[in-house]
């Protein structure tokens, strides 16, 4: 078994230590998101809790870890006899993005159920993880349907395995960690305001920290067992106080004053729900637990808020996390009490490990925050010879542009596909593992067999040939590649704000449905990919926003290099299917019969059935209508600004699938 670093020997990284460590003496806290460029040390410090974390107290030879003083009366492996317990670590389990429905809740099997009336269950990663931590790498890549366990796990302390009126339940309350890279993507509301706490981290521009940051890897990766005796003193001192601080956490007084802050910091960042008072609540608490008090005092209140509401008070994916610290600070003076208790400076670590405000998360460097609105604010400058970047307009709520047929790509909410999820649209013989059964089908395969078989009880004589899985439809994410027209044509300022602004819209959408997105942009004499297919919208609403314009317009170039991207990508991921959005006013200029080179670029996408739309920026009371020229030439259809919102957008997702069919 490979030695874990040792959490002690963490270089830096004081936010995410003291929010793993809050967990850690308080389960009920929920967990702990961290958010953070790729090198920050965000996996190794959550493996490194566990060796932290103390043993527990489980009944002998049960797979569930159920608790001796309070058995789960439900436990598949119950009733259990009074009295027969062992002690070991509590588990960290990983889930992997890619992990299929049955290995994370488990396996019931079905033919044994249906032709024995058994239920032969395996347990899942939800068991494995109970009183335990579950982490999950990349959490913001896992699939939807994943997603959904996950939350109902969360949400009720229990898994259900239900196929075809079997079911199985069990205990599934773990503490949940999760760590991301923002730059792939974002992750569904619904799951990150399931995580108590989140963290955001970046790696440290200190000279002196960056060194002993490779000094203890390169120490440890020599001789990790060495390297973790030496930390051994440490690491046994952090033990000691959880424990110590689970043992007072009980006595801790919430008083109404601290309460009063908790609610009115709550109600001034505008939070969702109640779940961020709860969480603040039982933060503050731990704080005072691990600061070896029995108060809760202001500070404890201030860094419980800079722990648990950054990731609440976001309203869409440009949204800039974090808080405004000189507005909490005002919020908690409000609403201070002149009776709150003095620290007595009397437990270990004093004031309870929290930051100064100069220390406390700020949201580190999110590029894709999105200036408001409407503000008045200079644009700013850009290359020499090219017009300057202006800002996007408010962006508003479109409908689906959907690509047409059946597809087969990643989960999502866009385009129908058949998945593993959603209705039930047939049955075929099973391709390695039975995950869906029809049952319908199954017994009408199995029922003319069965005087041949034998049956003379009431089961039904089943056998594997009989089984059927049971094909379903839900939806797809797609690739929507948008391709920009960043010419001197377009340069106008409110022009192009309005183009920025569409453009953003249906990068919230793109958000909201799971897509990658790619953005091209052409101007001058060339084309360039600003951004190749991610799933991060932040990142392409970020180059958005700094989109300079001017030139001539290489329309071909940029079709082109569009096409050049899709045939890329297409030997990346072959079952995600691609929507092109041309934003443009349909001009092209520049080098030899331009308009002519541009129209043979556009039908290398009709040959290819590739779905598209071009937006028509074209304004003015005269108008050549070159964009329903390039629709035409594409195979797609074309929509101008103005019907690219909700109520318009309907008759265009008909007209793609139209044209396509």
């Amino acid at each position: 078994m490979t030695t874990p670093f040792p959490f002690t020997a963490v270089v830096g990284q004081d936010d995410l230590r003291l929010a793993l460590l809050l967990n850690a003496v308080s389960p009920a806290v929920g967990g702990v998101l961290v958010r953070g460029e790729k090198g920050t040390a965000k996996s190794t410090a959550v493996r490194a809790l566990s060796a932290l974390m103390p043993q527990l107290d489980v009944v002998s030879g049960c797979r569930f870890s159920c608790d001796p003083d309070s058995p789960d009366p439900a436990c598949p492996d119950g009733p259990h006899e009074p009295g027969a317990f062992e002690t070991r670590p509590a588990r960290m389990v990983e889930l992997p993005v890619g992990a299929s429905e049955d290995r994370l809740v488990g396996a019931l099997d079905i033919e044994r159920a249906l032709a024995e009336g058994v239920k032969a269950f395996e347990p899942g990663l939800l068991a494995d993880a109970h009183r335990g931590i579950l982490y999950v790498d990349e959490v913001n890549l896992l699939h939807d349907h994943l997603v959904d366990l996950l939350l109902d796990a969360a949400a009720m302390g229990a898994s259900y395995v239900e196929r075809e009126g079997v079911s199985v339940r069990h205990a599934a309350r773990f503490l949940l960690v999760g760590t991301m890279n923002p730059e792939e993507g974002e992750l569904r509301p619904q799951l990150l305001d399931r995580f108590g706490l989140t963290v955001e981290v970046a790696a440290s521009r200190e000279p002196d920290q960056r060194v002993e940051v490779v000094r203890r890897r390169l120490a440890y990766d020599d001789d990790p067992a060495g390297f973790a005796a030496r930390w051994a003193d440490e690491e046994a001192a952090v033990r000691q106080r959880i424990v110590a601080a689970r043992e007072l956490l009980p006595s801790v007084r919430l008083g109404d004053g601290a309460l009063r802050q908790i609610a009115a910091t709550c109600a001034a960042f505008e939070v969702d729900g109640m779940r961020a008072d709860i969480v603040m609540a039982r933060t503050a608490t731990a704080l005072a637990a691990w600061a070896g008090r029995t108060d809760v005092l202001a500070e404890d209140v201030r860094q419980a808020a800079l722990l648990a509401l950054p990731h609440r008070r976001r309203r869409n994916p440009f949204d800039a996390p974090g808080l405004d610290e000189d507005k909490l600070d005002e919020t908690l003076e409000e609403f201070a009490e002149d009776d709150d208790p003095e620290p007595d400076g009397d437990g270990p670590g004093g004031g309870g490990g929290q930051p100064t405000p100069d220390e406390g998360p700020q949201g580190g460097g999110d590029t894709g925050a999105r200036p408001e609105a409407g503000e008045g604010g200079e644009p700013q400058a850009s290359g020499a010879g090219e017009q300057s970047a202006v800002r996007a307009a408010e962006p508003f709520r479109t409908k689906v542009l959907s690509v047409p047929g059946i597809g087969a790509g990643a989960v999502g909410r866009r385009s129908r596909a058949r998945t593993e999820h959603g209705r039930t649209t047939g049955a075929r013989r099973p391709r390695g593992a039975l995950t869906k059964l029809h049952l319908a089908a199954t017994v009408q395969a199995a029922a003319p067999h069965q005087r041949a078989r034998g049956r003379s009880g009431p089961g039904l004589v089943v056998r594997r040939d009989d089984l059927r899985q049971a094909t379903r439809e839900g939806r797809e994410g797609n690739l929507v590649l948008f391709v920009v027209d960043a010419s001197g044509s377009m340069a106008a300022r409110q022009r192009m704000s309005a183009v920025k602004g569409a453009v953003l819209s249906l990068l919230l959408d793109a958000y909201q449905r799971r897509d990658k997105v790619g953005l091209v942009t052409f101007r001058g004499a060339a084309a360039d990919v600003a951004l190749p297919p991610t799933s991060s919208v932040d990142a392409a609403a970020a180059r958005l926003e700094s989109l300079p314009t001017g030139g001539r317009t290489p329309l071909a170039a940029g079709l082109l290099k569009a096409h050049d991207v899709l045939r890329v990508e297409r030997l990346r991921d072959p079952a995600r299917r691609p929507l092109v959005v041309v934003v443009t006013d349909g001009r092209a200029t520049g080098g030899p019969e331009p308009v002519a080179l541009a129209g043979r670029a556009a039908r290398l996408f009709a040959a290819e059935s590739v779905a598209s739309v071009v937006v028509d920026c074209e304004s003015g009371p005269v108008r050549l209508g070159l964009a329903g020229r390039l629709a035409g030439e594409l195979g797609g259809t074309a929509v101008t600004l103005d019907e690219l919102r909700a109520d318009s957008i309907a008759g265009l997702v008909k007209d793609v699938q139209g044209r396509a069919a």
